[in-house]
């Protein structure tokens, strides 16, 4: 298979969340800096060029206000999210399964969800050959923002484990000298 033949699986931590008093987890709403992480994102997909053909999103809202950060930034070449309830502090098993549903008609897949699953998955999946740095820079921890990018060879539906290859790993941050 060349490399126009290989599908493409992005998985995105989601922003930095607040801790508010009194909201449950799965309410927890994006950070001021969170927002401008998650646009961040947004800028450094289009800019790589992985710009998804579906977005599949956990329901909590940090990751559905991560998504709507990133699509702001990819304006009209975002799709329309899904939602799903079962993304939401999923174990990677779930994570690839969710993935294993997604039809072979979409090439390129943005995944936004939570810890640990999200690395798990990323991990689970990734080939010996994968990119060294990338590999051992995710091992290390997935901070906010971070984004995992892995070529997918066939269908997802055969996604399983060790079949995906980790090209890149990233945790992109607005240009303001923030850290």
């Amino acid at each position: 298979m060349t490399r126009h033949d290989r599908k493409k699986l992005v998985l995105m931590r989601h922003a930095e969340a607040e801790h508010p008093w009194g909201v449950t987890d799965h309410d927890r709403p994006l950070h001021r800096s969170g927002a401008q992480d998650a646009a961040a994102a947004g800028r450094w997909l289009l800019a790589q060029g992985h710009v998804p053909d579906m977005i599949l999103c956990s329901s909590a809202l940090r990751a559905r206000q991560t998504c709507t950060w990133v699509c702001s930034v990819l304006g009209d070449l975002a799709p329309t999210a899904r939602l799903d309830e079962s993304l939401y502090a999923a174990p990677d098993a779930r994570i690839i399964a969710a993935v294993n549903h997604v039809p072979d008609t979409v090439e390129s897949l943005l995944l936004i969800g939570h810890l640990p699953g999200l690395r798990d998955a990323a991990l689970r999946l990734a080939t010996p050959d994968s990119d060294y740095d990338a590999v051992m820079a995710l091992a290390d921890g997935c901070p906010t923002s971070g984004l995992a990018v892995l070529e997918v060879p066939g269908s997802w539906a055969e996604l399983d484990g060790a079949d995906a290859r980790l090209v890149d790993f990233t945790v992109p941050r607005p240009s303001s000298g923030r850290h």
